[in-house]
């Protein structure tokens, strides 16, 4: 994200929210909740589908976009650059069975996991990356923040 680019009022930030479950799994977060996790970490405006799948659709689309063959936890899809004050557009597709994974892994909620991979993909999608270590320390200190403010536990807390 443009560090120059002047934050707007929180209540001039709004969601409009998409969800999509292309997957049965039981426990998965529906649209209130993803919609007060996502709008917590958006600095603007955001038009965006939250996207649920299986391990195959996951792979497929990790494969196609990333050439990586096998299911991740999240991948984030924006779909150009807005100006200041334009409405960001994506998608966040999360694929429940690494999630569910992860998450019993790490000794998490699977709530708590997928309130943070979601927030994750949200800084994504207004430019936040973690392909050097300076962004990357910027962006876990903002998820930090973020789900500390939504009631949730530090997401890297025990990672070595």
């Amino acid at each position: 994200m443009n560090a120059t680019r002047p934050k707007p009022e929180r209540a001039d930030v709004r969601l409009q929210l998409t969800l999509q479950k292309a997957v049965n799994s039981p426990g998965l977060p529906g649209k209130a909740e993803l919609h007060r996790w996502l709008a917590a970490a958006l600095a603007q405006s955001a038009a965006t589908t939250v996207r649920f799948v299986g391990l195959a659709e996951g792979c497929r689309l990790n494969r196609a976009f990333r050439d990586r063959d096998y299911a991740t936890n999240v991948l984030s899809f924006g779909y150009g650059e807005p100006a200041r004050g334009e409405t960001i557009c994506g998608d966040i597709v999360l694929c429940a069975p690494v999630l569910r994974r992860e998450a019993r892994a790490q000794g998490k909620t699977l709530a708590a996991h997928i309130a943070h991979l979601a927030v994750h993909g949200a800084l994504h999608l207004q430019g936040h990356d973690h392909e050097s270590p300076r962004a990357a320390a910027r962006m876990e200190a903002l998820e930090k923040r973020i789900l500390a403010k939504l009631g949730f536990e530090d997401p890297y807390a025990g990672d070595a």
